[in-house]
């Protein structure tokens, strides 16, 4: 019998645990190592999300390890207002990596994160009001929650006052054109905020985007957005957060996804692949913006602000990177991987569209290429039977979208295991497409 089927682990899962969101795969995973998990039964399934978009040195990774055992053996968590050499040491390596940004608080999740964000520019500005893209994903707490558009708002009261949505720049799905039918962003733009300013009190404190929308469906701002979004936060004296959780530390071949764009917001946050797989969190701002936030009393006290062992590990993540040119391979495996993801798309009518940058990259499948009819079934069909074969994708569903795979397989991917993703999506895709003729 397969270890998998353990009756008492399921009974007790059942009787237990709490769903909170997706359907629990139905494999128990023992332990994880590189680019693979490997459940009960010892069969290795290829982890093309990096867990939860986290483990950017892939599972198990040794100088992980061994930074986990050496800290823990030191200290491992203080009282918040204590200090320790990893967490200075920290902030001095992420202030370096993003000049401007000097100031750094070290939390732990992406939502805690941007909760600080968002308290740091209402204080400062002296507003409320927050402007958020209608397909983010930016955390499922209090204002964090407040400002995610992409779901999870029906059914839990009224959000914060002052929380504005505005559309994302979608080329596959454009809603503004220019004459040749390609996505006319600074138009769209330029839209919405008239729509913004005509529904503010005039008390607007911040705008909070991702430069590549994960959870939206891997949607990319375009070469230009960026900097003009920042300049309608400057007209209208509000602050640009930036939530890189999942294109930061250099995820899409660059070490934060907005220096490809040469601008820099006024507050960025990271998490998920800062700690490797290890709750880990910063928010990062500069001298002035921390200065007066300072003078006006600012408080964001949590029981695991400035931890040293995920500050350790946060430091072994920037080592790692920096020695293994990490940067320039998710350049260039990323590449290597869009190429094989579009060679798919020329066999294959079901992918709508490729799209993404370095190793994160969206797959959107569709039932009519032409018509670009939404095609979540088949793309729900195509990840069960690449979970049969033994790689974990994930897929997000989105109104008038089609299923999106998002693919983020750890930095440290090999081209033999990108090969072996791109062969098992392949065979995913015919066998979906058998079941759906018979």
């Amino acid at each position: 019998m397969s270890l998998n089927a353990d009756p008492k682990f399921w009974e007790d899962a059942r009787k237990h645990l709490t769903r909170y969101g997706p359907s629990f795969e139905q494999v128990i995973i023992e332990r994880g190592q590189g680019s693979f998990v490997y459940d009960a039964d010892g069969t290795r399934i290829l982890d093309f999300t990096s867990g939860q978009m986290s483990a950017v040195l892939g599972h198990g990774h040794p100088d992980i390890v061994a930074t986990v055992r050496e800290q823990m053996g030191r200290v491992a968590h203080l009282f918040s207002g204590m200090l320790s050499r990893p967490v200075v040491s920290l902030a001095a390596r992420l202030a370096a990596l993003a000049p401007g940004l000097d100031r750094v608080q070290l939390l732990t999740t992406g939502a805690e994160a941007n909760e600080a964000a968002l308290r740091l520019a209402k204080l400062v500005t002296g507003k409320f009001e927050v402007v958020a893209f209608a397909q983010s994903w930016h955390g499922m707490t209090g204002a964090a929650a407040s400002a995610t558009y992409s779901a999870g708002r029906k059914g839990y009261g009224p959000s914060a006052a002052g929380s504005f949505a505005i559309p994302a720049p979608n080329s596959h799905r454009p809603r503004f054109t220019c004459a040749d039918g390609t996505l006319d962003w600074q138009g769209e733009l330029d839209d919405a905020f008239a729509l913004v300013d005509q529904q503010s009190t005039g008390n607007l404190a911040a705008f909070i985007a991702e430069p590549i929308l994960s959870s939206g469906g891997v949607l990319e701002l375009p070469n230009g957005y960026l900097a003009a979004l920042k300049k309608k936060c400057e007209e209208r004296g509000m602050m640009l957060i930036l939530d890189e959780a999942q294109t930061g530390v250099g995820r899409t071949g660059t070490m934060f996804a907005y220096q490809r764009d040469g601008v820099t917001p006024d507050i960025l946050t990271l998490s998920k692949t800062l700690g490797a797989g290890l709750p880990l969190a910063t928010v990062m701002t500069t001298t002035a913006i921390e200065q007066q936030a300072y003078d006006r009393g600012y408080l964001f006290y949590t029981t695991h602000a400035s931890d040293p062992l995920p500050a350790a590990v946060g430091l072994t993540v920037l080592d790692v990177v920096e020695r293994d040119g990490l940067v320039e391979k998710a350049r260039t495996r990323g590449a290597l991987l869009e190429e094989g993801l579009r060679a798919l798309q020329q066999r294959y009518d079901c992918i709508g569209d490729v799209r993404g940058r370095g190793l994160l990259l969206g797959l959107e499948i569709v039932v009519d290429r032409r018509l670009k009819t939404p095609g979540y079934e088949i793309g729900a069909r195509i990840m069960d039977e690449a979970m049969s074969r033994g790689m974990s994708m994930n897929i997000v569903k989105l109104p008038g979208m089609g299923g999106v795979f998002r693919i983020a397989p750890p930095l440290t991917v090999s081209e033999d295991e990108i090969a072996l993703g791109l062969d098992i999506l392949a065979a995913s895709i015919e066998a979906s497409m058998s079941r759906r003729s018979r």
